[in-house]
């Protein structure tokens, strides 16, 4: 697959600056494709801008964006302006908190859910409008396996990353007709500075099994064009962590639309 072919010129990588999202963008970047950065920190944006700039002579455009503010969507989307964005991969949301919910301040969730859910929703209305009209992109949405089931300190997490995964499958079913490539990629345990700092502040050992960045980013943008699931580390018609394998899920979501047609018709909104 030629990534800038199907992708291009423009992708937008929300979360660039550490872990995988800095993977996703030395990949993207390689194919092509110019970037819009977008993460909290500054500096690690301005680095990764100059090393991808001298490395591949693509456009590197940066914006420091609290992803976790009710105005970061429009602020992304005011950065992108007329510029023809074919990817957007939404890549921030780890949990800071690693707490029970009532042990948390509810602006301290409130922030989570705007980060994983709020942002990404706006932007993928937005770019995925213009994408559909164009008839071709690509939507990536990088998720968790805590989706399939949540456990104490992880209830406003699962929840969130539930709702992603289930809106990235009726939103491809949607944008498949229009050309348009949608995928949730469930990760399992990820080697990203977040996590590490994590378990760095409940005092536990890092595991041995942890997935590489640039592995996991090679793997997402793999897969994109064979969504709307992608379970990390897992064949398609295997269901490990999750509680279908992703090729189970797919089949659900082309049953239901095809018996949501007497209902809904098979049309599109404008």
């Amino acid at each position: 697959m030629n990534l800038s072919e199907r992708y291009g010129p423009w992708a937008i990588i929300a979360g660039a600056s550490e872990g995988t999202g800095r993977a996703f963008a030395q990949q993207i970047a390689a194919a092509g494709i110019n970037c819009i950065l977008i993460a909290r920190r500054e500096a690690p944006l301005q680095a990764l801008a100059a090393e991808l700039r001298a490395a591949h002579g693509v456009e590197i455009v940066i914006c420091s964006v609290d992803l976790a503010h009710p105005d970061a969507a429009a602020r992304i989307i005011e950065l992108a302006g007329a510029r023809e964005v074919g990817l957007y991969v939404s890549n921030a949301g780890a949990d800071p908190n690693g707490s029970y919910f009532l042990d948390k301040g509810i602006e301290a969730w409130l922030g989570l859910v705007n980060c994983n859910v709020m942002t990404s929703l706006r932007c993928c209305h937005h770019f995925g409008r213009l994408m559909r009209a164009r008839g071709r992109g690509g939507i990536l949405l990088v998720g968790s396996g805590a989706c399939y089931g949540s456990a104490p300190n992880l209830a406003v997490y699962s929840g969130a990353k539930a709702f992603d995964l289930c809106f990235a499958e009726g939103l491809w079913a949607e944008l498949q007709p229009s050309g348009v490539d949608v995928l949730y990629l469930a990760l399992n345990k990820t080697d990203t500075p977040a996590f590490r700092a994590l378990l760095a502040e409940k005092n536990l050992p890092v595991p041995a099994d942890l997935a590489a960045p640039a592995d996991v980013a090679r793997d997402g943008l793999a897969r994109l064009p064979f969504g709307p699931v992608h379970n990390w580390g897992q064949a398609d018609d295997e269901a490990k962590f999750g509680t279908a394998s992703a090729a189970q899920r797919r089949a659900r979501v082309e049953m239901i639309a095809q018996a949501s047609k007497a209902v809904f018709g098979g049309k599109h909104g404008a």
